[in-house]
């Protein structure tokens, strides 16, 4: 695998009133170069604290993160969590090759600015043009994102909701970056807009070579963009795998029941419920998290918790219950034609 991000043994934890509320329990994994990885889950899971750490907004507690082999974070103990001491120039390259598009692109732009002033700022940062080469990298940037250059001189209430991630989209490939986070990018848009946005996403991949961290409660999206997907509960990962494996063959009951709730099967198709609500992160379960929702579950799991480890080729889960690829808890397994 020709990896652009490896995040190593990941922790994030808060301190509320002498409790510990650990966000992400151990997190490892890699992103592969130019290839779209998913991260799923419900909400308050972790996935944009993944987000946030990888593009250097918040610092880990502990664990590494590497942006081609150059680590950007120091081993860190419970009480400090500190930037490593890189040089400026190799921290430079980093906020300049991972950019991060927000959820809502009204919050994300600043209403103060005009849409020319929004997506030229990173350049003025970075690099150092003349005034017609600014404006005629601004104008080239919009027309990739689909915008008319007459939205220069607008401010951003002056736009459309899908307009304003069209900005967002602009002033993030405007640098020329290696990798993108995408923090549920499409929630606060119409269907027929995220729509519009997707293929655009898919086509500057695809030109630009870029590399895709999604986040998303959209599996629907998920299945059609993603090139793997890792599903969170609890800041834990509890399946991972490749796109076609984990919506052909889900294995993790918790994995069943996202997808399930997501499309249309079969009437004779058996459904999995979940129990009750997702419990606090300040008294999680001893054993599985997952072991006080899981319809499923038995002594072990509510004794002792499950590690990742791989069912088949490239297709992890933690469940003490899953043996193998044809485990499916008395679910059929699914098929392209029933989703």
């Amino acid at each position: 695998m020709n990896k652009i991000i490896s995040c190593n043994n990941l922790k994030k934890s808060f301190y509320i009133k002498n409790k510990t509320l650990n966000v992400l329990n151990d997190i490892s994994f890699d992103i592969e170069k130019g290839k779209t990885t998913s991260i799923v889950g419900e909400s308050g899971s972790g996935k944009s604290t993944i987000a946030n750490i990888i593009a250097g907004l918040l610092k880990p507690t502990s664990g590494r993160v590497f942006f081609e082999n150059l680590s950007i974070f120091d081993n860190t103990s419970v009480n400090k969590a500190s930037f490593v001491k890189a040089t400026f120039d190799k921290r430079k390259v980093f906020r300049k090759n991972i950019q991060m598009i927000f959820q809502d692109p009204y919050l994300s732009l600043n209403p103060k600015m005009r849409v020319l002033d929004i997506i030229l700022e990173p350049l003025k940062i970075h690099e150092k043009f003349s005034k017609e080469k600014l404006l005629k990298i601004a104008d080239d940037i919009l027309q990739k994102v689909n915008l008319s250059s007459t939205v220069k001189k607008r401010f951003s209430h002056q736009l459309s909701g899908g307009q304003r991630q069209r900005v967002a989209i602009a002033r993030a490939i405007i640098l020329n970056p290696k990798f993108i986070i995408l923090d549920e990018p499409l929630s606060s848009l119409d269907v027929s807009i995220a729509s519009g946005i997707i293929n655009l996403l898919i086509d500057l991949q695809k030109n630009l070579g870029l590399t895709y961290l999604f986040i998303s409660h959209d599996l629907k999206v998920v299945k059609y963009i993603s090139d793997s997907v890792s599903v969170l509960y609890m800041g834990k990962f509890l399946e991972k795998a490749k796109t076609n494996q984990i919506f052909s063959n889900p294995l993790h009951p918790y994995t069943q029941a996202l997808i399930e709730s997501s499309f249309t099967f079969r009437k004779n198709q058996t459904k999995i419920l979940l129990n009750s609500e997702i419990p606090s992160l300040l008294d999680p379960p001893k054993g599985c998290l997952f072991s006080t929702r899981c319809p499923f579950a038995k002594k072990i799991c509510f004794d002792a918790r499950p590690e990742l480890k791989e069912i088949e080729k490239d297709h992890f889960v933690a469940c003490h219950l899953v043996k193998d690829a044809s485990n499916t808890f008395g679910r059929a397994k699914t098929t392209s034609s029933s989703l």
